[in-house]
């Protein structure tokens, strides 16, 4: 079996076990390590409050090799203190015993319910029980996938394989995440491997490349995480010749990573609580780049924009009214609409079409919805998703 999980590129095991932070009884601790050591890259959240691991793997990140990642599923160890930063530090430390590495070469993620301290008997525990398992297999790949989720209801993976020079490159990743996101950082947590052979500042700038192009795109509520951490990890296993300019095996190595990324971005969209289906909304003629993500992020996470996609109505005027209102310009005189291939809202006035032709659009699992300012040049995008009634449930009983 073709193994497309984080231990699919060469020099990776994974493991993911249960330890108890989690009352389900769901698996809450993984573990990725590389032994003979990987160049490592992250991103965070832009949030000025962030977690004990946030703050710790900032520092181990800087670090030339990195042998392992330990994370932890149903406690945030966020707004924990000088207790949270030690327990941080204890998790890298423990692991680190256990694959022979230093404290510094050990990065950590958090996800889960804020203001608690880590059951830290439970999570030692957890980490020597899952490094004894760290394994090469599928299964343990997708161990590690499913240790990371919260209110996820779907694991989430996505795998590429590409060719540099007569090497054969592989790239896997995982992520977790959907509620609390929003651009800067939408990732919640995201973890990719490779075997490439890439220097550490090409990793970092075609992660954040990537991330800026896909998982930062993706709005579920308006709402960023204290958490969000993005890391990807290459093995240089694969043996290829060293990428160590902007070159065009760079450019194949970053757009490659850019997809893999876009790929998870969306399995996020429609895996978001409570989420039906998916819609990209796409902003041209705007009077700046800054005033087209403005744009396209304001219809994105307007509520009714997406209580109107979730009853598949084609309902323009609340993403006309998105638009009006966010603070951007607009010459109300060439704003227009389409939803799908059909333009609904053309330079300032309604057009005819087949409100039941539309909405069958409206309710196809991906959409889009494109929009003209008519005020200027410049494009972006923004991934969002129906608001249902789910969503509500959800959250009213996340804590609880």
């Amino acid at each position: 079996m073709k193994n497309t999980t984080v231990t699919g590129p060469k020099g990776f095991l994974a493991a993911g076990i249960s330890c108890g932070i989690k009352k389900s009884g769901n698996k809450d601790i993984g573990i990725i390590s590389c032994p003979t050591g990987a160049k490592a890259a992250a991103v965070f959240t832009t949030n000025k409050v962030v977690s004990a691991a946030v703050t710790i793997c900032k520092k181990h990140g800087k670090s030339a090799s990195i042998e392992a990642v330990v994370v932890n599923s149903g406690n945030a160890n966020t707004c924990t203190g000088k207790p949270g930063i030690k327990n941080a530090e204890t998790m890298c430390k423990t692991a680190a015993q256990l694959v022979d590495a230093k404290p510094n070469q050990v990065l950590i993620a958090s996800t889960g319910i804020i203001g608690h301290q880590l059951p830290m008997g439970k999570v030692t525990t957890g980490i020597i029980l899952a490094a004894a398992q760290l394994a090469n297999s599928p299964k343990a790949g997708d161990d590690f996938a499913h240790s990371i989720m919260t209110t996820d209801t779907k694991c989430k993976q996505a795998f590429k394989t590409i060719n540099i020079s007569g090497a054969e490159i592989k790239i896997a990743g995982t992520t977790k995440g959907a509620g609390m996101i929003a651009p800067n950082m939408a990732t919640t947590l995201c973890f990719i491997t490779t075997d490439a052979n890439i220097t550490k500042p090409l990793l970092q700038t075609a992660l954040k490349n990537a991330v800026g192009q896909s998982l930062n795109k993706l709005t579920v509520d308006g709402h960023q995480s204290t958490n969000d951490t993005a890391i990807i990890l290459a093995s240089g296993l694969a043996e290829n010749k060293i990428i160590n300019k902007t070159d065009l095996r760079y450019k194949k190595f970053s757009a490659a990573v850019s997809d893999l990324c876009t790929d998870l971005a969306k399995q996020m969209a429609l895996d978001a609580e409570g989420a039906t289906r998916m819609f990209t909304v796409i902003i041209n003629g705007a009077a700046s780049k800054t005033e087209a993500v403005k744009a396209a992020r304001a219809v994105a996470d307007y509520a009714l924009v997406k209580c109107a996609i979730h009853g598949g109505d084609p309902n323009w005027g609340r993403i006309i009214c998105a638009v009006g209102s966010c603070g951007v310009k607009i010459n109300p005189n060439k704003l227009s609409c389409s939803l799908g291939n059909t333009v609904v809202f053309k330079n300032g006035r309604p057009v005819k079409f087949d409100p039941k032709k539309v909405s069958k659009v409206i309710k196809q699992k991906e959409h889009k919805i494109t929009i003209n300012l008519g005020a200027g040049k410049h494009s972006d995008f923004c991934y969002g998703c129906d608001l249902s009634k789910a969503y509500v449930t959800i959250n009213a009983d996340y804590h609880t």
